[in-house]
């Protein structure tokens, strides 16, 4: 089986961002994010030898859940102008890979993912590896057709999640996920789910009635606390919208060619003088060699 590493850039980003110290270049440049984004895509690339690659970004402007939900990740603290001078940098280090990137106005990275990931789930002999920084593709994993690789600490501690991880994790199949926000939440999006239902209570449900249709369809007969029937009840449109906010798109409107995803030779001395303007002498000897 063939693989596609698919990289999740702005979260990614956060995620070097914020696990490194300052680090500058002698002409004053920050680079802690890029030299960490580029540690990451060094080390996937040793470790899977990807067949194809392809990397997202989010662009600046609101997507259609911010248009459609004013207070979606309103209670996130916006990330230092630092950070976002960077990405500029991080889409040079993509570039000199010959790595193609994939973004679109309105749509979150993670949407372009899930978008990219419906369309190859077409060719069987194709597994998809997820590289990311938080867990919210999660929801994307399909037996070991389509796995998440993220880090536990840092940006050096890894793990891969598949189904059988998933479940271990949280107690439910990954098609669960987006029924399990709807249900509890999400406070680090301000996706509200139902007042007063935790963790636990979520998956108890889950586990009873499959998903949030299922649920809701069974309700009236189902044997619950009457107050938590009473909750459901009450808060049903917004865990209906919880769960929409949650759930990646997979119809994303990019053209997608995986021919020219196709991991080939780069320009390696073209690298190597990047790398030396950005002083990650250092990462110069874990190039691949073409």
């Amino acid at each position: 089986m063939k693989t596609l590493i698919l990289i999740d850039g702005n979260a990614l980003i956060h995620r070097a961002y914020h696990a490194l110290p300052p680090l500058i270049t002698k002409k004053g440049e920050l680079i802690n994010a890029v030299y960490g984004f580029t540690s990451i895509l060094l080390k996937v690339l040793k470790e899977f030898e990807p067949d194809y690659l392809a990397c997202t970004f989010d662009l600046a402007g609101p997507t259609f859940r911010d248009i459609e939900y004013k207070e979606y990740k309103a209670k996130r603290v916006k990330p230092p102008q630092e950070l976002y001078d960077q990405i500029p940098r991080i889409k040079e280090v993509v570039k000199s890979f010959d790595i193609p990137i994939f973004e679109k106005q309105g749509f979150e990275a993670d949407d372009i993912i899930g978008t990219l990931v419906s369309k190859i789930k077409a060719k069987p002999e194709i597994k998809s590896i997820i590289v990311t920084g938080d867990l919210d593709t999660l929801q994307l994993v399909d037996d070991d057709k389509v796995v998440v690789y993220t880090m536990k600490k840092g940006i050096k501690d890894t793990i891969i999640y598949n189904k059988e991880s998933v479940i271990k994790r949280y107690g439910l199949e990954p098609k669960q996920i987006v029924d399990f926000k709807g249900l509890k939440g999400d406070s680090s999006d301000n996706i509200l789910g139902v007042p007063g239902i935790g963790e636990k209570t979520a998956v108890e449900l889950l586990k009873k009635f499959g998903n949030l249709k299922n649920l809701y369809q069974d309700l009236g007969n189902a044997d619950l606390n009457h107050k938590l029937k009473a909750k459901l009840l009450e808060y049903k449109e917004q865990a209906f919208f919880s769960q929409y906010l949650a759930t990646i798109r997979k119809d994303a409107p990019i053209e997608f060619d995986l021919k020219k995803c196709q991991r080939g030779e780069f320009d390696r001395e073209k690298a190597i003088r990047l790398f030396k303007e950005l002083e990650f002498n250092s990462l110069i000897n874990r190039l691949p060699v073409v």
